[in-house]
């Protein structure tokens, strides 16, 4: 009988060794921050092949436990390894050593330039970027406030209300139906006709039909950029903007037009110019509560935006995600053209339910149908379950109770933010409005942020929310997560010793 050929398996990445994390004590009185000095030890190990390639490196807890540092730390350091092309982040898996070809061998063995005898060494710093602020969300330093976060507190948002809606939605005939079937590609039924009458009542025409579900107001955009856009395509993006929205447009290879936002709204003569130079396709816009500005959109601003789009053929999206924390008819320029060349955008994760995804947009009747075909290509359908559950707390009017909550309570964290920020010396560039304060701190954000990082607070530079994230002495904090004095204080040192 002859014997079965054995054919030796490829094992797969979970079966890889985890690297060992670097054993050495890191100091917080050298010249580099903890996150640099954590990099540089990786670095030094995969240099010098230490690390092989295709060796997974700790996870962020793991290394973090084992060096006594707050987890967003060790998201900057694997930040910085990504930016310097020497690890790789596989989804759901983890960061992996980087297999290197033969242009990069020299650099392992010493040789490069960069590194040759006499030569200086640069510090190749990766700053903090949309990815290290979304993954601080996830990895949240332990009982510590993040000025930078984008969201409200959990502790804010908690209520009674959500597990009625669910398990109002849950029987055993409802929970069966939602489960075995693939639910309306356009949306739960019940909640897009709940958002429509919500929408008229705020002067918005808005037609069930002209409504479409989606997973947060993210994918809401992404929709819109994947269906009327093709890379190449000129977008004009408000500046200062949202870090993910540059982000995005960026890695789906379209030419971002920054667009100065000031208190009224956006430069309307830059618009011009670079509608009579590059023909842009869209405008992306916050007009109520900018981030991270605060600004609202005046009506004689908003009206002449949109003559700008009928004169030159492109259509407006409107994100409205703070709509819910806003003041009552604040102007939107979806309600002012009637949904004739706006998208309108908005969802309820900073409201309410941040892991239910439950985001939604409103397209003139036209685009409705390509935009669906987007929606379905990439996701089928949405959680029809949660979206149901939604419906009942926005149809009970329990949302709009709980709003009127959230914005008393916001009332009072940014009077007092305010003040702690101006005694630390920060300067308001903005009218403190909304959620975001924008401030001047007299020194380079980014390298503050790395050095407030190893005290365990993730904040938000200046730069990031700059297309060219060119240096800058502004800061975007969060209201709700800036009331601790011990953060100012701690501010007040690391800025004062610049």
């Amino acid at each position: 009988m002859v014997d079965p050929v054995h054919t030796p398996q490829t094992p797969s990445a979970d079966d890889l060794p985890v690297a060992p994390v670097p054993g050495a004590t890191l100091s917080r009185t050298a010249a580099q921050t903890l996150t640099e000095q954590l990099a540089e030890r990786f670095a030094s190990r995969i240099r010098d092949r230490l690390l092989a390639p295709g060796a997974r490196l700790p996870s962020v807890r793991q290394c973090a436990q084992q060096h006594g540092l707050n987890p967003s730390t060790v998201v900057a350091a694997y930040d910085q390894l990504l930016a310097r092309g020497l690890v790789e982040a596989r989804r759901n898996r983890g960061f992996f050593v980087r297999e290197r070809g033969p242009a990069s061998a020299g650099s392992a063995a010493g040789k490069s330039p960069a590194t040759a005898p006499g030569a200086a060494v640069p510090r190749m710093v990766a700053p903090v970027n949309a990815a290290t602020l979304i993954r601080g969300m996830f990895h949240p330093s332990e009982g510590k406030p993040q000025p930078g976060a984008g969201v409200f507190p959990p502790e804010w948002l908690e209520n009674s209300f959500m597990s009625a809606a669910v398990r109002k939605v849950s029987t055993h005939a409802a929970l069966a139906d939602a489960s075995l079937r693939y639910g309306e590609p356009q949306g739960d039924g019940l909640l897009r006709r709940v958002l429509a009458a919500r929408l008229q009542g705020m002067g918005l025409p808005a037609d069930p039909a002209q409504i479409i579900t989606t997973v947060g107001a993210t994918h809401a955009l992404d929709i819109v950029s994947r269906t009327l856009l093709k890379p190449g395509d000129a977008v004009m993006v408000e500046e200062p903007g949202w870090a993910v929205e540059f982000a995005r447009l960026h890695a789906l290879g379209m030419r971002v037009l920054p667009v100065p936002r000031g208190p009224a709204g956006p430069d309307l003569a830059v618009m011009e110019r670079y509608c009579e130079a590059h023909a842009p396709k869209l405008f992306v816009s916050v007009s109520v509560l900018h981030n991270p500005t605060g600004y609202s959109l005046t009506p004689a601003s908003a009206h002449r935006v949109l003559q700008l789009a009928q004169r030159h053929h492109f259509l407006v999206v409107e994100d409205d995600t703070y709509g819910h924390i806003a003041p009552e008819h604040a102007t939107r320029m979806g309600v002012l053209d009637g949904l004739q060349r706006t998208i309108y955008v908005s969802g309820f994760a900073k409201i309410l339910a941040p892991n239910w995804r439950v985001g939604y947009l409103v397209a003139p009747p036209d685009w409705t149908e390509r935009l669906l075909d987007t929606k379905m290509l990439a996701t089928l359908t949405t959680p029809s379950l949660l979206e149901r559950a939604m419906a009942h707390c926005i149809e009970q009017g329990q949302l709009r109770r709980h709003a009127e909550r959230i914005r008393h309570r916001l009332d009072l964290a940014r009077s007092r933010s305010a003040k702690l920020a101006q005694a630390a010396g920060c300067r308001f560039v903005a009218e403190p409005a909304g959620l975001f304060g924008w401030v001047d701190t007299g020194t380079d954000t980014e390298a503050l942020a790395q050095r407030l990082l190893d005290e365990g607070y993730l904040t938000a530079p200046g730069s990031l929310f700059y297309a060219n994230r060119a240096p800058s002495t502004l800061m975007r904090i969060n209201f709700a997560t800036t009331q601790d004095a011990a953060f100012w204080r701690t501010f007040s040192r690391l800025a004062g010793a610049r």
